[in-house]
């Protein structure tokens, strides 16, 4: 399948590592924690950690970890079809391409639910047609934007003719959860908002790059290492501290099953600074300099992050060498996932 367009978008409301300290030590929160658990908080974002700024669409973001489950699901219930639709809005306005055009509409999170699920709203947001096909994947984590990919490529092998959109959304600040335990602290220091959308076609488009190759790892047995799970009606983050192994592991081993054919790019999910100097070895020879920039203007986003740093990788140019650029993300599962993108 042809990529026709990509486009993201972030919330307005962005906030520098210093000023997430800020919201977290003037929050009731503090009475919850113990003080070591306030201590790690204050050393992780006044420290090194790759992040300068997140953006959040949580639009009461003092009482961010005060909210009940009922708020918390408003918010996602608002705020991300919102952040979808922006998306997909500058997606199709990239290529000319109209709502009116579009086929089928695919739609990962895994931050929050609704059902029906946010293409239901976004479709009502866009106006696209009430015979479009919608599709909501959920649980995916992560790694979430590369399995979305893949359905729609199943959707245009059988539909040679169609126009198939592809969104990937998180309201990642409607999901914050805040306890004593260290991964937990950790992933409130490293999650933001935004959202990515992606316009396929069977036939060539103006970017001249088709999207091939997909392959995925599953590893149950490590599961429990990056999760979410309900906790007082709340999500709340597992994760485990060798998640950087883990997922060097996983990378590893898609990337010495990705053929003959040259690449030119790693596009990789920028999960994190100590998941990105883990990954490093595994794609020996290539730069993740791309990914740590994308992290460290928007922190991890979840499943758009891989888009995102996509999205700039074509802006520098073509995957260069005569190669592809190569995607890899991962996350809950513990799964990875990988594809190619090139001429």
């Amino acid at each position: 399948m042809y990529l026709q367009a990509l486009a993201t978008a972030v919330p307005p409301s962005a906030y520098t590592q210093a000023e997430c300290w800020e919201i977290a030590s003037r929050s009731q929160v503090r009475q919850r924690l113990s003080r070591r658990s306030m201590l790690t908080l204050n050393k992780i974002l006044h420290g090194n950690s790759g992040i300068q700024t997140r953006h959040f669409a949580m639009p009461e973001i003092d009482r961010i970890f005060d909210l009940e489950p009922d708020e918390l699901n408003s918010v996602f219930r608002g705020e991300a079809p919102a952040l979808a639709g922006r998306a997909l809005e500058a997606a199709l306005s990239t290529d000319g391409i109209g709502p009116a055009d579009v086929d089928a509409l695919l739609v990962c999170t895994c931050t929050g639910y609704l059902c029906p699920g946010i293409t239901s709203y976004v479709a009502e947001r866009m106006g696209l047609r009430t015979d479009v096909f919608l599709q909501d994947i959920v649980g995916l984590g992560c790694g979430a934007a590369i399995p979305t990919l893949r359905a729609a490529s199943h959707i245009l092998a059988a539909h040679p003719g169609a126009t198939v959109a592809c969104i990937a959304v998180e309201v990642c600040s409607a999901a914050f959860y805040l306890d004593d335990d260290p991964g937990v602290l950790i992933s409130a220091c490293l999650f933001g908002d935004g959202a990515a959308a992606t316009v396929w076609r069977s036939k060539p488009g103006p970017t001249g790059l088709r999207c091939f190759d997909f392959q995925t790892l599953h590893l149950p047995a490590e599961r429990d290492r990056l999760r979410f799970e309900m906790r007082n009606g709340k999500l709340r983050n597992l994760l485990d501290r060798t998640v950087p192994e883990v997922a060097a592991n996983a990378v590893g081993r898609l990337w010495s099953g990705r053929g003959d054919r040259p690449v030119g790019s790693v596009v990789s999910h920028a999960g994190g600074r100590d998941v990105l100097e883990a990954l490093a070895p595994a794609v020996s020879g290539h730069s993740l300099e791309t990914s740590a920039r994308v992290l460290g203007r928007c922190g991890n986003m979840s499943s758009p992050s891989v888009l995102f740093v996509l999205e700039e990788s074509m802006k520098a140019g073509g995957p260069g060498n005569g190669g592809d650029f190569w995607l890899v993300s991962f996350g809950a599962g513990f799964s990875a996932h990988s594809c190619r993108v090139g001429l």
